[in-house]
């Protein structure tokens, strides 16, 4: 640091700047400031002014330090309110001995609490530092402020609204703040903090940019009143700081994670799909095709690799700082998930770097291929082309009968015409050699279109071979006579003949032997491959038949050849050729096993049908009758009486449990029952029973045994509603049983005995209808036990009835026809009058008064007999 009055004095000297420690600057400027009576004047005002801060919470406040703390009263009212501690009673005299105790006793109070009232110790100095630390951390993030000291970084006052702004920003407008601006900015400052932050103006704006040097103790103390007002957010922005700088770094390891899984995932799939085109080696058919896939390559090397090389040289860099970061931060290692560690990814890309290898030089030869198949393959093509035009309408000329007709004369010249043209036929056989040469190499190269090349070279051979054959057959042939002729035509007559019926049987046996079959079970599959057994054994003769009629056309062939004679065109009197018969022969011998396959795979279908069936057929036989002897058990449980109905209850649920235990029984018929409809099997002759007839009986069985319980628990709720007591239910039980014995054996007759019981204890129509009514309400024909029960205990026991109860609410209403809600009150429990209060209608009849309830119309609707 510069000492500015060294450098003003050597300036004007015309001397050179001199280098002053900071630390001698410090203690030039202090020594200075002491003799400064501005600075004297700044520190009254600036400690003044923090003294009433303190002083205004007591309701006074002082004017001039040195005169006001002079009595000591003062100071110890500022000790008080600093420290919230009761000093001792302070003296009230005027003379200077009062004043004087009264401000030892606020400078002993002072110096028990551990203060030292002389210069300046390391203890302040930490403090000081500190309060600079806090200052440098709050302002950092605001332009044009630099807080280094207590003098200096503060002139311009942007420091001051920037630890405003930091903890209160909606006080300042920071961005509309100018650092050549001190004052407006200092009293922005300065206003703001004593009008919203309760913090007194301790400083003059003009007095701090008036001197080179602001007093730092000043400054200090107003920093100080800030920092206090703040610290209770501090002590917030430090836990949330806490917690965010946790936060941020668990977010930002989860965030390098989820990078790492995706960057992962996406290279891993891209190495994927990248090996097998790079392991597909077919070649292209074409030039131009094979240098795209050469310029594709290229374009791999160029674009599409380099930029996963960097991926995956990035991914492992992700992955050494992620771990880095987590066990810098205390976290547990990062685990990629199965088949995306480094170490899978750098396998992967090995894979990838072998089916690369070799896949350019691979390309680079086959485009040479193709470069020489292509010059090779128009070479062909020209000498294909020049031979087929000079071999045009040769053949034909060849195969004219134009002898048979000549004379002496005209054979002689056909015939020297004949050698003329054998010695140009001759002149030609090098090219004939050169274009199948040519087609040998294209073969042996693997040629594309080596197909097409080799048709053309076999036409030309053959073409050349038959004007070979037709040159030296019209040479020993042009007197072939009628009778040779003749014995052809008669062979290929035979033939034909033989050859038509032998067609037509084959015929028919490719479509009976690619026939189409639908059986049921296995009678009718072993009739079919009993059949084709009887077929098979006639396949000796037949073929015995086809070799005869070959014989044929291989006379015809031989005595052709053994004379010399071109045969053009085929039989005469058939289509049929050897070859035709030949084919369909084979295809009949191809077809035979076949059909064998097919029989004796529908007949290993047909045996795991029958399986199926009997599988099914043995569980079935055996849940059926179960079923049926459990229904007529629970019959004759529901008819027997064996101990109390809290008995039979028990009985009954054990017994109910040991059939659902039956269950997987059924469950594993539906298995069976499955498997046979996915075979699509109709019938079973191996039972009488049915899926869907078990089925029924299993929920009947279901059904019953419910039925009978529920019927049981009934009985015991009428036995305690009505008070009906066990020897009398159990009379009920016998005669109802007597009249029901029939029960099971004859459909309708329960419904009939029944009646007869209320027969016997009845006469007149009437009476039976009467009580039909009530037994059987829904007029089924048939009577339950239940119905019977009611009906008996409401005949032979005393119940309330509707006229009963309205006698009664008649007589609580004084004999009214209403009653009213405090008479219900009065008479009837809280909870039961509630109840009547709340469901009973208004009455409305003529004399009726307010608040007059229909007693009559709610007691007919408690036995059903209103629409209440």
């Amino acid at each position: 640091m510069v000492d500015y009055h060294s450098s003003n004095n050597q300036a004007s000297s015309g001397g050179p700047a001199v280098y002053m420690d900071p630390r001698e600057q410090e203690n030039d400027w202090d020594r200075d400031l002491l003799l400064d009576p501005a600075w004297e004047k700044q520190q009254r005002k600036t400690f003044t002014a923090w003294c009433n801060s303190h002083l205004r919470k007591a309701g006074t406040q002082i004017e001039n330090i040195e005169e006001d703390f002079r009595d000591g009263l003062k100071l110890m009212l500022l000790l008080e309110v600093i420290s919230g501690e009761r000093l001792p009673k302070p003296e009230r005299g005027k003379m200077r001995v009062h004043k004087i105790n009264n401000v030892n006793k606020a400078l002993d109070y002072i110096a028990s609490k551990g203060v030292k009232l002389v210069s300046i110790g390391a203890e302040e100095t930490s403090a000081k530092e500190g309060l600079l630390l806090w200052c440098q951390r709050k302002t950092a993030p605001y332009k044009n402020v630099n807080v280094q000291n207590f003098h200096i970084s503060w002139k311009d006052g942007l420091a001051f609204n920037a630890l405003i702004h930091r903890h209160r920003p909606e006080l300042i407008d920071y961005d509309k703040l100018r650092k050549d601006d001190p004052l407006t900015n200092l009293n922005n400052a300065f206003e703001v903090a004593e009008k919203y932050l309760d913090i007194p103006k301790m400083m003059d704006a003009e007095d701090i940019v008036g001197t080179l040097r602001p007093d730092e103790k000043a400054i200090m103390t107003y920093v100080s009143c800030f920092y206090h007002a703040f610290s209770g957010a501090q002590k917030a922005e430090t836990a949330a700081n806490r917690i965010c700088k946790v936060l941020a770094v668990n977010q930002e390891n989860e965030h390098l994670m989820e990078d790492y899984e995706k960057l992962a995932s996406d290279l891993l799939e891209w190495i994927r799909r990248t090996i097998p085109w790079l392991e597909n080696r077919a070649p292209e058919k074409t030039m131009a095709e094979m240098q795209q896939k050469l310029e594709d390559f290229r374009g791999y090397r160029r674009v599409h690799k380099p930029p996963k090389v960097q991926e995956k040289c990035q991914l492992e860099i992700n992955f050494n700082t992620l771990q880095t970061k987590l066990r810098l931060s205390n976290r547990p290692a990062f685990m990629p998930s199965e088949g995306r560690m480094v170490s899978d990814i750098n396998g992967s890309w090995h894979n990838l770097e072998g089916a690369e290898k070799g896949y350019e030089e691979w390309m680079l030869n086959e485009i040479r291929r193709l470069e020489r198949l292509d010059h090779l393959a128009e070479k062909f093509r020209q000498k294909a082309t020049i031979h087929e035009s000079w071999t045009d309408g040769k053949e034909a000329m060849l195969t004219q009968k134009d002898y048979e007709t000549a004379s002496l004369s005209e054979v002689k010249a056909l015939l020297r015409k004949h050698e003329a043209f054998e010695s140009d036929l001759a002149a030609h056989q090098d090219r004939v050699e050169q274009i199948a040469a040519i087609a040998q190499e294209l073969n042996e190269l693997d040629y594309y279109d080596s197909p097409s090349v080799n048709a053309r070279c076999q036409k030309i051979c053959e073409q050349w071979d038959a004007l070979g054959s037709l040159t030296q057959s019209r040479r020993e042939s042009l007197e072939r006579t009628e009778k040779q002729l003749e014995s052809i035509d008669e062979l290929y007559l035979e033939y034909a003949k033989r050859a038509a019926p032998f067609n037509n049987w084959m015929e028919g046996a490719m479509e009976d032997l690619q026939d189409m079959f639908i059986v049921h079970n296995i009678e009718e599959i072993q009739g079919l491959i009993t059949a084709h057994e009887q077929f098979k054994s006639t396949l000796p003769e037949a073929n015995k038949e086809r070799e005869a009629i070959q014989a044929i056309q291989a006379e015809v062939q031989k005595i052709a050849q053994y004379n010399g004679i071109k045969l053009s065109g085929g039989n005469p009197y058939t289509t049929i050729t050897p070859k035709s018969i030949d084919d369909k022969w084979h295809k009949v011998e191809q077809l035979v096993p076949q059909r064998d396959r097919a029989l004796q795979e529908e007949l290993a279908k047909q045996q795991s049908n029958d399986h199926l069936r009997r599988k099914f057929a043995t569980q079935a036989n055996i849940v059926g009758p179960w079923i049926q002897t459990k229904m007529e058990e629970i019959g004759r449980i529901s008819i027997e009486m064996n101990g109390t109905l809290e008995d039979q209850l028990v009985n009954l649920r054990e017994y109910e449990q040991s059939i659902i235990e039956y269950k997987p029984n059924i469950d594993q018929l539906e298995g069976d029952h499955q498997l046979i409809q996915e075979a699509l099997i109709f019938d079973n002759k191996y039972t009488a029973y049915t899926m869907e007839h078990l089925r029924v009986g299993w929920e009947q069985l279901l059904t019953t045994i419910a039925r009978t319980i529920n019927e049981i628990e009934n009985q015991i709720l009428t036995r305690d509603a009505k008070g009906i007591s066990q020897e009398q239910l159990h009379e009920y039980r016998t005669s109802f049983n007597h009249f029901d014995k029939v029960r099971g054996q004859h459909a309708g007759s329960c419904e009939r005995a029944q009646e007869g019981f209320f027969l016997c204890i009845i006469t007149g129509d009437a009476e039976f209808a009467r009580i039909m009514g009530i037994v059987d309400p829904n007029n089924s024909g048939a009577v339950t036990f239940q119905a019977f029960i009611d009906f008996m205990s409401r005949e032979t026991t005393d119940t309330d009835t509707a006229d009963q109860v309205i006698a009664s609410f008649k007589i609580l209403a004084a004999d009214k026809n209403f009653i009213t809600a405090e008479e219900l009150r009065r008479e009837l429990p809280p909870d039961q009058a509630e109840y009547c209060i709340a469901r009973m209608a208004p009455y409305s009849g003529p004399d009726a008064k307010p608040g007059a309830l229909d007693y009559m119309s709610f007691s007919t609707a408690l036995y059903g007999e209103s629409d209440l």
